[in-house]
């Protein structure tokens, strides 16, 4: 495949990556579609907006967050550096406000009165009804049925904010199955409500735009790593269920040629099971969500249902950008299984001090296999996306703990 001068300049007008993107959406929609896509270009040119959303990013998400070196599971593996990129620390608790502060703001500018969106573990969601209490807007986030048993205590903050949680029954009622409810309610009210997607997938211009939002995570790491080495890292990793902590560190770095770029997807029981939600290894191009991306599907096109562990991967595609990074080779893509996670889990919890959360222990669960097959002054950044308080019930029942 030919080499690109820059891969950081796409997508196309289209919002095409390569083949992947686009903009499949009902008639209806189109014309909503297309309005946030002006407004969003329109806000891109504005220094004002820039202005706002650093803003709130630093005063009320508490930006810039540290790049912390992990000094004892350094010592542990016994090779290259390791370095936590600390987005739990974010108000809210995870990576998900640094976007979701972006779109909202976007939304007051269309004058927008009703937010809606889609969560899986929670974490979404929860900044989602964040930023609707701080600008007083009404929200309703659509949530499956099984991640709004396994992520009580989210949906519980989620109405403490005052945002209406429905649960949704359909499919396999995860992630999945809770934007397609989300996309239904957009089309019957378009007027009035804007859609706030919480990953790196969806129609053109969200893939494009929440990578923007989310690329603070790079740019601080890139600021912070010269600061504490003198030199880029030698691999940035991240978790990948939609794919948007992934790339807001990764895209910072691709023009970067000396850096490896690992995405982590989620293998759950294992790829050779079936079981997993590993759409890069064990899916192919096909169109869900408004995008064509690698999805699991089965012989007949039909989409398979996901499985993680942790409710924030288990979804059966992926953002566009990713997968098109995977096709031209820049970034490499690998898994780790729900009991890699789970080990992982609690290395950070036991060496660190820190409980992180179950979609980011897929990412500390690869550092684990490749840290010790560097060389000790070799530089690993990981991406911490987000705590794990929210996951101690789901770790603890897989322990055979009961609380």
């Amino acid at each position: 495949m030919s080499q690109v001068n820059s891969y950081r300049t796409g997508p196309d007008e289209g919002g095409h990556f390569g083949i992947f993107g686009g903009r499949f959406v009902a008639e209806t929609l189109m014309p909503l579609i297309l309005d946030v896509e002006k407004a969003y270009n329109d806000a891109k040119n504005d220094p004002g907006f820039d202005q706002e959303f650093r803003s709130y990013l630093k005063q009320y998400a508490g930006r810039p967050n540290p790049l912390y070196f992990a000094e004892r599971l350094t010592e542990h593996f016994g090779g290259a550096k390791v370095y936590l990129k600390r987005e739990e620390l974010n108000h809210t608790g995870s990576h998900k406000i640094n976007n979701v502060l972006g779109q909202i703001l976007l939304a007051r500018r269309m004058g927008k009165k009703r937010i809606i969106a889609e969560t899986g573990a929670g974490q979404h969601g929860v900044a989602v009804a964040t930023v609707c209490a701080l600008f007083d807007l009404p929200c309703k986030i659509y949530m499956g049925k099984t991640d709004v048993e396994r992520q009580a205590p989210n949906v519980f903050r989620m109405k403490l904010l005052g945002a209406e949680v429905e649960a949704v029954t359909s499919g396999s009622m995860t992630l999945k199955d809770a934007m397609n409810e989300g996309l239904r309610d957009w089309v019957a009210n378009v007027e009035d409500t804007f859609y706030i997607i919480g990953t790196v997938a969806g129609p053109h211009p969200y893939p494009e735009m929440v990578r923007d939002f989310q690329c603070v995570i790079g740019d601080e790491t890139k600021t912070q790593i010269m600061e504490a080495e003198g030199r880029l890292p030698d691999v940035v990793t991240a978790c990948i269920g939609g794919g948007s902590n992934a790339m807001g560190l990764f895209h910072p770095f691709l023009d970067d040629k000396s850096v490896r770029i690992i995405g982590v997807e989620a293998a759950g029981s294992g790829i050779e099971t079936g079981e997993h939600a590993a759409s890069l290894t064990g899916g192919r191009p096909g169109v869900l969500h408004g995008n064509r991306t690698y999805l699991l599907q089965d012989d007949d096109g039909q989409i398979t249902e996901a499985h993680s562990i942790s409710a924030g991967l288990d979804y059966p595609g992926i953002g566009p950008e990713h997968s098109w990074l995977k096709d031209i080779g820049r970034a490499e893509y690998v898994s780790a299984t729900d009991a890699e996670a789970l080990e992982a889990f609690q290395l950070c919890s036991k060496k660190e001090g820190i409980i992180p959360a179950l979609e980011s222990s897929h990412a500390l669960a690869y550092v684990a296999k490749l840290a010790p097959s560097m060389k000790k002054d070799d530089i690993i950044v990981a991406c911490l996306s987000g705590r794990g308080d929210k996951d101690v019930s789901t770790v603890a029942a897989h322990l055979g703990v009961e609380l």
